[in-house]
């Protein structure tokens, strides 16, 4: 692991230790745990995404089933791209294809207005 993927990986530690507790049956821990294995794609492209990191993407995309939980998904995602240097939006937003995952209610990447997700 290089040495900005560690430091990568604190930071994320530390946002979802101090995330607040929310109704959404997702957490921001289930979020990060789902998608750890997609940081080293997100942050340096490649032609092949992990299958671990797919079986995250289809998790988290099972467990969204309501807006209030899709609405909570894309607070973390947002929180963790906007403190994550590194990351490539690009990459970020061919994952769900590349693992199979269509219609993503919201686009990842620190702009986002995670209360219009439906």
């Amino acid at each position: 692991m290089t040495p900005n993927l560690k430091f990568s990986t604190l930071i994320i530690c530390l946002l979802v230790l101090l995330a607040p507790c929310s109704e959404a049956a997702v957490s921001c821990n289930t979020v990060f745990n789902s998608l750890v294995p997609c940081l080293s794609y997100v942050m340096n492209g490649g032609k092949k995404v992990q299958p671990a990191c797919c079986r995250g993407i289809k998790s988290l995309y099972a467990a969204a089933k309501t807006a209030t939980d899709r609405r909570s998904v894309c607070s973390c995602l947002k929180s963790a791209a906007s403190s994550i240097s590194g990351i490539n939006f690009k990459y970020a937003a061919q994952l769900p294809g590349k693992c199979g995952v269509k219609n993503i209610p919201f686009q990842i990447g620190p702009k986002v207005d995670c209360s219009k997700v439906k």
